[in-house]
């Protein structure tokens, strides 16, 4: 990768001393900041970036807050809290995309020079403690390219000559790593039914790891395999979501983007290995659960 040009004569309002961004009530951590980037702990709940029906995104308070905005270089889904990183500058913003870009490109982890990996909390536990789940998945395209996963309404796309907007589905490969780090059953499982307490339990926490970057990858494949994660209220267990929701207070997608690591390149010299503490409601449920064997300590984030 070419060396970039230091930032020169910019005018950024980020002040080191910062620690977080603010709009309104939404308060975003920021994790990691040099002179070519932000890693910022995004909460759950805020869309990445705007479009219809949106009035406030992480892209709109990023302009809120810094001149120029930084710019977006990578994904992480509303219902997903946790880690994400914006580039200050177009020429870190192209080579960071890159660099993305070649991370869900389903290399082998020793040819990836950043690694993303996310905790979740599914139903039931898998039958091998650690392993990796291949799939095939339905990805729809737009007129425009936009993508979406298949059976998602998309608010884009070019319309034929009846007003319909012309979609195109496509076979995507996806590769997820996954390994189980504890177990448990609630602690209140007496306020359980007899029909949940047959099928939906014990619970999981999982380390992830994307291997390929689909969109709603992890959701899809825990799903697929039978272990939905908690709260998804697309491909997850309903009846089991508004079951917790009533006894445990689970609002929120038990799914968090926890570590990203980034190789040794001219953006990052010394490279970049950052863990984002887990929210408070994730922490909570998990503290409410029997842990078994768990040797993960879970920190907090007030966000």
């Amino acid at each position: 990768m070419g060396t970039l040009n230091e930032p020169a004569g910019r005018s950024f309002s980020g002040n080191p001393s910062i620690t977080c961004l603010l709009s309104g009530k939404t308060v975003i951590p920021i994790l990691f900041e040099n002179d070519f980037c932000l890693v910022l702990n995004k909460p759950a709940g805020l869309p990445v970036q705007g479009g219809e029906g949106i009035k406030k995104s992480l892209d709109s308070i990023l302009s809120e807050n810094f001149t120029p905005r930084p710019l977006l270089v990578h994904r992480l889904d509303k219902d997903t809290s946790g880690i994400i990183l914006v580039a200050k500058t177009k020429e870190a913003a192209r080579a960071f995309s890159a660099l993305f870009a070649g991370a869900e490109a389903g290399k082998k982890k020793k040819d990836r020079a950043i690694i993303k990996q996310y905790l979740g909390v599914c139903s039931g536990i898998p039958k091998e403690k650690e392993g990796v789940i291949r799939l095939s998945l339905d990805i729809q395209r737009s007129a425009y390219g936009q993508r979406s996963a298949y059976g998602q309404r998309s608010t884009n796309g070019q319309r034929s000559a009846s007003g319909e907007r012309k979609q195109t589905r496509v076979k995507k490969e996806s590769e997820t790593i996954y390994k189980l780090i504890s177990s448990g059953t609630p602690n209140n499982s007496r306020q359980l039914s007899s029909a949940f307490s047959l099928f939906s339990f014990p619970f999981s926490l999982l380390e992830l790891e994307l291997v390929t970057g689909r969109m709603h990858q992890i959701r899809r494949h825990l799903s697929e395999t039978g272990h939905p994660l908690l709260g998804d209220d697309k491909y997850g267990n309903f009846a089991l979501n508004k079951h917790l929701r009533k006894t445990h207070g689970l609002k929120h997608l038990l799914l968090h983007a926890s570590k990203l690591v980034i190789l040794s390149t001219s953006l990052l010299p010394e490279g970049l290995d950052i863990s984002a503490p887990l929210p408070e409601y994730f922490s909570g449920f998990l503290n409410g659960l029997a842990i078994v064997n768990s040797s993960l300590t879970f920190g907090n984030s007030s966000s």
